[in-house]
């Protein structure tokens, strides 16, 4: 490919800083075939250094590969579009077709899209069997052509669907099936990680694109969420009521079928085995009941334990087993199961199957997943990972009859297999420090595995840190006195911040301690985040951002670390001057945590679980937080942690080696180190 390979897709007319040392690391491992892990800072332009190296593999072999950018938030979706806009502005090469997708409700153009998850399906569902959806029953291959002509935002895709013209008459149809049929000869399709990490998704999506694992070239934004976005997608619960509810959809499903049976006076094989699995469930659901009653007087005092994943397979065998006896076999024909000896794998796998195609109806009002699915769901995690260490089912006493919840381990157990299969991956963040401990946690093997950490172009004076060392959010230290220090150092820094300021905390309950009403900030507008708050809130919150220092004012932002305003927010434009940190987000102890460690350190070995399981991930909070003021060469900020942890070594050795760090001993000390920095340095506009 030559020393250039891969700058003729570069969405600008030079290399940045780092780009072109990305661009040929990146192809040689996709050249590989294996996986590429990218720690770059901001400012780099890794988007599209990426799409430059993934657009040049792709199209350099006998059969074109499709990129699929992967982002785990919508907001970030604009960034790749606008990126590649750039790239058909400037190059040689013929137009890049994109298409942007998100999920499908949000898609939706029907009254009924403000339903979520399998809600949201069969409703859907059911008014395409119904032919009451007129917009998926209009084909308009003229729109599918606009799409593929040049690259549309989701937003603005939906928006052209309603108002686009088919053969001289307005033609509204329905975008998520138009963008589907699009990516099917799309050179670049953006989309959540869950259209290649939950299997469900994945091979509908696939399927219906006309694509295969190995026909893609994955790209993984922000990939330090990844290991957690992939244990968390395999997460499940059951409760006796959810079994309940599960009978009472089977009941449904089953008395459909048997009215279609007596219409055609045939009694199906589909009839039967709806029948065994409605009387499975029932006996289901009395043995879960007693074995509730039990897991309550195991609990006593604590406020979890932990269940073996064999205890509740072993509890749906003896459902099996119970209705097995009394089911008639004389109707069941075929291949589809033997009741007397069955196998145990046959056996689960039919039952999940059956509950997988229940198909009931749903009130257009309603928003919850139907519950045969979700019991469908749990069966599956069950027995794809019951069997070994990887699988913590943890038992606690919440709601009416208490819960066991699934946690997977082992995120490569799910996403190794993936990367295997696919044509090669690029895995980038700002934060993906230490890259093999990512590849680790993803299932990658260092032969498959190539990496690249790039220093940040950013001159260190245009962005000091200073760390208070008389604070901490330390469980055992925590005190009325600690929380009034965190206090004064945040109204210090801030009144001597001329601008906007963000603080991050690590939970809501310390957002609300911290921000209880007591703090004083004179002429400064608090904006504290809730968990309700939704993408118009944060726009909204931006543009509030940006419009204040020209208005003469001062807004502080106040959110929690991994929370809406700390990941995916592009700060842009200088709209912050200081960000503080306030402690450090370990998870907090929990029969799951304990499992986790216990799982990490067996596996990767005493020296590397503790950062693993704990500090890495809680120092990768901070530098995404860091990261947020810093988006241009030309930006200045102050960076404040408080918390003296971040000092020792167990922390220290997370951060990247070139950080300097400076220390306070006092709120006094860091409104000093404030005045000082912001009277020296000042934001460079660029032209």
């Amino acid at each position: 490919m030559g020393e250039q390979a891969g700058l003729s897709w570069l969405a600008h007319p030079k290399a940045r800083e780092g780009q072109s040392e990305m661009i040929a690391s990146c192809l040689e491992t996709l050249q590989k075939g294996g996986a590429h892990f990218a720690n770059a800072p901001t400012g780099i332009g890794k988007t599209a250094a990426a799409l430059a190296a993934a657009l040049e593999y792709a199209n350099s072999g006998v059969q074109q590969k499709t990129v699929m950018f992967l982002t785990p938030r919508q907001s970030q979706h604009k960034i790749v579009v606008d990126t590649v806009r750039k790239i058909n502005d400037i190059s040689k090469h013929d137009k890049i077709s994109l298409v942007d997708m998100i999920g499908q409700s949000s898609m939706c153009v029907e009254p009924f899209a403000g339903n979520r998850g399998a809600s949201f399906s069969l409703l859907c569902a059911n008014h395409r069997k119904n032919r009451q959806c007129k917009p998926w029953l209009t084909n308009a291959p003229g729109f599918e052509r606009r799409i593929l002509s040049d690259p549309l935002h989701v937003d603005e895709l939906v928006e052209m669907s309603k108002t686009h013209v088919e053969n001289g008459q307005k033609t509204q149809t329905c975008p998520w099936k138009a963008a589907r049929n699009a990516a099917k000869e799309a050179q670049v399709i953006v989309c959540d990680y869950n259209h290649l990490f939950i299997e469900g998704v994945r091979n509908a999506s696939l399927k219906a694109m006309g694509l295969k694992l190995d026909d893609l070239v994955v790209i993984v934004d922000e990939a330090h969420n990844l290991p957690d976005r992939v244990r968390r997608g395999m997460q499940s619960r059951i409760t006796p009521t959810m079994v309940r509810n599960a009978i009472s959809e089977v009941e449904e499903h089953y008395g459909n079928l048997q009215r279609v049976s007596m219409l055609n006076d045939v009694i199906s094989d589909s009839l039967e085995l709806k029948r065994w699995s409605l009387e499975v469930c029932k006996e289901f659901r009395q043995i879960l009941t007693r074995k509730f009653k039990d897991l309550i007087s195991e609990l006593g005092n604590e406020d979890e334990i932990e269940v073996e994943a064999n205890r509740v397979l072993n509890w749906l065998e003896v459902a099996f087993d119970k209705v097995s006896a009394h089911v008639s076999q004389s109707k069941l024909t075929g291949e589809t199961i033997q009741f007397a000896n069955p196998d145990k794998k046959i056996r689960l796998k039919l039952f999940k199957e059956l509950l997988e195609t229940n198909e009931v109806d749903v009130d257009e009002e309603g928003d919850n997943e139907p519950a045969a699915h979700l019991l469908a769901h749990l069966i599956d995690v069950l027995d794809r990972f019951g069997g070994g260490t990887a699988l913590c089912l943890v038992f606690d006493g919440q709601g009416r009859d208490g819960r066991i919840v699934t946690h997977l381990l082992d995120a490569g157990l799910v996403a190794g297999p993936i990367f295997e299969r696919v044509s090669g991956a690029i895995l980038m963040s700002g934060t993906l420090n230490p890259p093999n401990m990512f590849a680790d946690l993803l299932g990658i093997p260092s032969k498959s595995r190539g990496q690249l950490i790039l220093p940040s172009p950013f001159a260190k004076e245009r962005r000091p840190i200073v760390v208070a060392t008389d604070v901490t959010t330390l469980y055992r230290e925590r005190s009325i006195e600690n929380t009034q220090r965190i206090r004064d150092h945040i109204c210090s820094v801030a009144k001597n911040t001329p601008g906007n300021i963000a603080v991050f905390v690590p939970s809501y309950s310390a957002l609300e301690e911290i921000f209880d009403g007591s703090i004083y900030l004179p002429g400064i507008k608090l904006q504290t985040e809730s968990k309700t708050w939704s993408k118009q809130d944060i726009n909204s919150l931006l543009i509030d951002l940006e419009e204040a220092p020209r208005k003469g004012r001062k807004i502080l932002v106040a959110g929690v670390f991994n929370g809406r305003l700390s990941e995916g927010v592009d700060y842009a434009g200088g709209i912050l001057d200081t960000v503080i940190c306030v402690g450090i987000q370990n998870a907090p102890p929990s029969v799951f945590q304990k499992s986790y460690a216990s799982y990490i350190k067996d596996k990767f070995g005493q020296a590397n679980f503790w950062r693993y399981a704990n500090s890495q991930p809680a120092v990768n909070t901070i530098l995404q937080a860091m990261g947020r003021p810093i988006r241009a060469m030309g930006d200045r900020a102050l960076i404040v942690l408080l918390d003296r942890r971040n000092l020792e070594r167990t922390y220290s050795i997370c951060y990247p080696p070139d950080i300097r760090m400076n220390q306070v001993s006092d709120f006094e000390g860091s409104g000093r180190f404030a005045k000082r920095f912001f009277s020296k340095v000042e934001r460079e506009i660029e032209t």
